[in-house]
């Protein structure tokens, strides 16, 4: 065999192995965490512990989506979420627009400033935004989390908009300008067509952000509303933490995130690759 085919060959093996381990380290705390849900209660606490349950059961999803103020977190959770998605998008798309186009210097500074925001710690702006939202009323109220996750999404979703919109030639809006459209105009019927997969790409970055953020929502939220990953947090028994309780849960909260990945599969993987070919 050709020493270049055998080396070619290895390669590629490594790689593949590379893959295998990075899928497995990635996904075994998530099978951990279902095969958990699936334990008796004594089961999941056992020492030591078991990856496999000795008996199934759907104990723990029976008595984790009946508790008190548990369908009422995931409502809240998911009102959060697409609002503050909307937000971040709403926001995010002339922002970012206005940058690649207009090209200027303060532009420039702003996109800047944008990701400087993004390093902020989320922390040392909680207790100002606290206040801020105790005076404008929107304390434990939907609108009110998810402006405070839009403050958490939006640097990021300008900056993935940029780069998106920088693989759109300039050429497009000219011609949308020729044939007669103003700016927005070519925006909204030219541009945006062209980057729907970069708009479901920053749609499901804005959507993690808000659906997973635990902070806020435990500063700004007290009862009416509460999101799901401060329920799971409260999750005790006389005896302690309700493990089996709060993995089965878990996995209930993580399916409409991956229903949302695989419905919206295709404009992923076309953002993605937007601008590879690009010139």
């Amino acid at each position: 065999m050709n020493p270049l085919e055998t080396r070619g060959r290895m390669s590629r093996v490594i790689l593949w192995a590379l893959l295998a381990l990075a899928i497995v380290l990635y996904g075994f705390p998530f099978a951990y965490l279902l095969l958990t849900s699936f334990k008796t209660p004594l089961d999941a606490i056992a020492v030591p512990p078991t990856v496999l349950p000795d008996v199934w059961t759907l104990e723990n999803y029976v008595s984790a989506l009946s508790r008190q103020g548990v369908p009422a977190a995931l409502v809240n959770s998911v009102i959060t979420a697409v609002i503050s998605t909307v937000l971040s998008l709403v926001l995010a798309v002339p922002a970012a627009y206005a940058i690649t186009r207009y090209r200027t210097p303060s532009g420039r500074v702003f996109i800047v400033a944008a990701l400087v925001t993004r390093m902020v710690p989320t922390i040392a702006v909680g207790a100002p935004l606290v206040e801020v939202m105790r005076n404008l009323g929107l304390t434990d109220t939907s609108l009110g989390l998810a402006i405070a996750h839009t403050t958490i999404s939006l640097p990021l979703s300008i900056w993935l908009m940029a780069s998106f919109f920088e693989a759109v030639p300039d050429e497009l809006d000219e011609a949308a300008k020729v044939d007669g459209c103003s700016r927005l105009q070519a925006l909204w019927r030219v541009v945006i067509p062209v980057v729907t997969g970069g708009l479901a790409v920053t749609a499901i970055f804005a959507f993690l952000a808000s659906w997973n953020e635990f902070l806020f929502a435990l500063l700004l939220t007290s009862v009416r509303a509460q999101t799901t990953p401060i329920v799971i947090a409260n999750f005790q028994t006389q005896f302690g933490l309700d493990w089996g309780g709060m993995t089965a849960l878990a996995a209930v909260y993580s399916v409409p995130v991956i229903l949302l990945t695989l419905l919206l599969q295709r404009h992923i993987v076309a953002g993605l690759t937007l601008g590879a070919v690009k010139g």
